[in-house]
């Protein structure tokens, strides 16, 4: 089982995405993502989101929003993973360049433009959408050989 978070840092319509593009055995290679990473022994998600914001970014993270939980049973071919989702609006510091991509900030109405795994649309849209808001997610999401194959989710809070 592996325990991990996803942000998407959001400024003026914009996203930063994470194109892995640095490393030759990235699981995720080739693809845009948000940033973030697996947590180390005894970190809350809430440790893990700051630690692996400011790492990968450069970034200090201010004000965040837990959006949902995906999980992804058996997503590469060995393990179970579940990735806590967050956005967040306000960061401090200057930044950097990541060692695991490329970082771009991205016109909201663009990134489903971008190379992402097949099933990302779907929970962006959750994050993006107004019908959305003030609601958080519970998904799970069925990769098989790195194809989507389905989704199911729950939503909690909010109107819909």
């Amino acid at each position: 089982m592996i325990l991990s978070i996803l942000c998407y840092l959001r400024k003026d319509g914009r996203t930063l995405m994470l194109h892995r593009n640095k490393k030759h055995k990235d699981f995720h290679r080739g693809k845009f993502n948000g940033v973030g990473g697996k947590f180390e022994a005894g970190e809350t998600p809430e440790e893990c989101l700051k630690r692996e914001v400011y790492e990968e970014t450069g970034y200090r993270l201010d004000k965040y929003r837990y959006e949902g939980l995906i999980t992804f049973p058996l997503f590469d071919g060995v393990n179970d993973w579940y990735t806590f989702v967050y956005t967040g609006t306000e960061f401090s510091n200057e930044q950097r360049d990541s060692e695991e991509g490329t970082l771009h900030w991205i016109q909201d109405e663009d990134l489903l433009d971008l190379n992402l795994w097949e099933g990302d649309p779907y929970f962006l849209r959750w994050i993006y959408c107004p019908e959305f808001e003030g609601t958080h997610f519970s998904a799970k999401f069925i990769y098989k050989n790195k194809t989507y194959i389905s989704h199911e989710v729950e939503f909690y809070g909010g109107i819909l």
